[in-house]
Parts: C-alpha cells; structure tokens; sequence
C-alpha cells in the first residue's frame, strides 16, 4: 500500500475511534513523519506531463530521452530521470518497428489477386496436420488447382494404409 493510500486509512481509523496518531501509525506501519507530511502542489510537473504526453503523441517513434532534448528545445530545465519517471507512471512506450508491407504483383501500388483463366493457372496449398491413433502427428501439405470452374478435387498424392490412420 502506499504512502498516501495508508496516510488516508489513518485518518479514517482516527475518525471512527478514538485513537491516537501514534498507536494508529505504530499499527498501521506509517511514520508519524510521513503521516504528517502533505504532499506539495505540483501544477508544474502536469504541465510538463501534459507536454511529455504531447511530444511522445506527436513523434511516435521517439523515446524518453529524445524527448527530454525536445523539451530542452522547449525551455524546459527538468533531469533526465524526472522525465523517466513521468514516461513511466503514464505508461508511455514506443511502439514496434512495423514491417515493410511488400507488393503483391504489380508495382503501381494496386492490390489485384489473380483469378484464374484457364486450367493450371492458379494454384493454391495449404498444411494440415491431425494425429494418429496411436497419437503421433501426422502432416500433410495440400495443393490444390484453382480453375475457372467452380470445381474442386483433392486427390491423395500417396497410399495410406487404413489402419494408420
């Protein structure tokens, strides 16, 4: 539990018994110091959240410490590890390198697949696996002719024995 979360159970016991500060933060396990100390107002570190948050929105790819030279740049005079410290509390991350998405078959950025247009023009395979009776894997790779007809056939390329499978 936290500081300020135990600071408040404390007050809450103080209002419902009638104890003392002392015997409450002996068993609560809170110095009285930390129980009477009040957290300052800090109006300067959310603004400098709030333009942590923007400056990561706007450049993406940037991480903490790029974006403390950005707010250097800004006018901002805050360490290295303030700025850290904030990235983490909110969570800010930077995201994975996407992969370059390639072209499929022509190159003036058009996404055509291709149809079939005549018998062994379009082929497609696929992998399969089941298990056995006796429970070892078994795969197969599957290929299959797209034609023009809506028609299709799989035939098995070897014999299988029935009791294998």
């Amino acid at each position: 539990m936290s500081p300020s979360r135990r600071r408040e159970a404390i007050e809450q016991v103080r209002r419902v018994l009638p104890v003392s500060e002392r015997r409450t933060c002996r068993v609560l396990v809170q110095h009285r110091s930390t129980q009477r100390h009040r957290p300052k107002d800090d109006a300067d570190e959310r603004h400098l959240t709030a333009d942590i948050i923007a400056l990561a929105r706007d450049y993406g790819r940037y991480g903490y410490r790029r974006i403390h030279a950005l707010l250097g740049h800004a006018g901002w005079q805050v360490s290295l590890s303030v700025v850290e410290r904030i990235w983490r509390r909110e969570g800010l991350k930077v995201p994975k390198r996407q992969p370059k998405r390639r072209r499929l078959w022509l190159g003036d950025g058009s996404c055509i697949r291709l149809r079939p247009q005549h018998r062994g023009h379009v082929w497609s395979y696929d992998f399969v696996e089941d298990k056995t009776r006796n429970g070892r894997k078994f795969r197969m790779s599957t290929a299959e002719q797209k034609s023009a007809i809506r028609r299709r056939k799989t035939r098995p390329s070897c014999y299988m024995p029935g009791g294998v499978a």
